[in-house]
């Protein structure tokens, strides 16, 4: 059975920082594609940053420069580093990898809320 657990939400003011980790347990054989989607209310998932198990990384354009997604391959773990926050960031953010055990298949994790507000 395989888990992506979620960790770093909070409430926090305005310009500050948090930073968010997802990792991965269970059996498989391989994680690809590991990334951070977020959803706000009233609004769609939408993607925050991914990045390839070889390192390439991909932002949305509204947190460039802001947020740097980086992972851990051996500790199976993706973190989401998350300056400058603005209340326009207030969303359950929620971890997404790419995992094969016989198949590949998408995973998701439980999500985790991040508040921005003063």
């Amino acid at each position: 059975q395989v888990q992506l657990v979620e960790a770093g939400g909070g409430l926090v003011q305005p310009g500050g920082s948090l930073r968010l980790s997802c990792a991965a347990s269970g059996s498989f054989l391989s994680i690809d594609v590991m990334g951070w989607y977020r959803q706000a209310p009233g609004k769609q998932r939408e993607l925050v940053a991914a990045v390839t198990n070889g390192g390439t990384t991909n932002y949305a354009d509204s947190v460039k420069g802001r947020f740097t997604i980086s992972r851990d391959n051996a500790k199976n773990t993706v973190y989401l580093q998350m300056n400058s926050l603005k209340p326009e960031d207030t969303a359950v953010y929620y971890c997404n990898a790419q995992i094969a055990t016989i198949l590949w298949n998408d995973y998701w994790g439980q999500g985790t809320q991040v508040t921005v507000s003063s």
